[in-house]
């Protein structure tokens, strides 16, 4: 059976630099035999998590009807989860903070006889920052807290990609950094 990915671009800003980066890597898996497919967070209305825990009491089924329901069935069937996102004031997009509260659902599974369906999945992240270092970017907080969450839920961590610029498009222009982000969407696939 064939792999496959969920790319999931987290970036409200087109054409991003963490996007470039996402992308490089289900490029990579592609290219390893995997099927990738980018899910664009900016272009779904997902509201915030409510506590209401209905998903809970209803099989996984999360009480909002919004965005997040098209991306559900994308997250089950994916084997591997690839996060790509921005350092936002030392951590993770807005979006993609939303978009993680939300798998809150998947806990509760889709299917009465299944928990947490996101279990013994793997994941990935791509991650772009403005400052010079890695660490005081705050990309080191982000590699932290999706570890935590990997933990968890159950989750096989297998790292990440990064890469160092504000500009639009520098990373688009960066071939080094690219081919390292397709050199890792291919390991993702054993």
């Amino acid at each position: 059976m064939t792999k496959s990915a969920a790319i999931i671009l987290s970036s409200p800003r087109k054409g991003s630099n963490s996007s470039i980066l996402g992308l490089a890597v289900g490029e990579g898996f592609r290219r390893a035999g995997g099927r990738a497919e980018a899910i664009d967070l900016s272009g779904l209305d997902i509201k915030p998590c409510l506590s209401c825990l209905s998903c809970q009491h209803n099989g996984g089924r999360c009480s909002q009807l919004d965005g997040m329901h098209t991306v559900y069935p994308k997250l089950v069937e994916a084997s591997v989860l690839v996060l790509a996102t921005p350092v936002y004031m030392f951590n993770v997009s807005a979006q993609l903070k939303i978009f993680l509260d939300r798998c809150y659902a998947l806990m509760y599974a889709l299917k009465p006889s299944e928990f947490n369906v996101l279990a013994g999945k793997t994941m990935a992240a791509a991650i772009s920052y403005g400052a010079d270092d890695f660490a005081s970017s705050g990309a080191a907080n982000i590699v932290h807290s999706l570890e935590d969450f990997c933990r968890y839920l159950q989750i096989t961590w297998k790292g990440y990609v990064h890469g160092c610029g504000l500009e639009r498009d520098i990373l688009a222009k960066n071939e080094t950094i690219l081919e390292e982000a397709r050199a890792f969407g291919e390991k993702l696939i054993t």
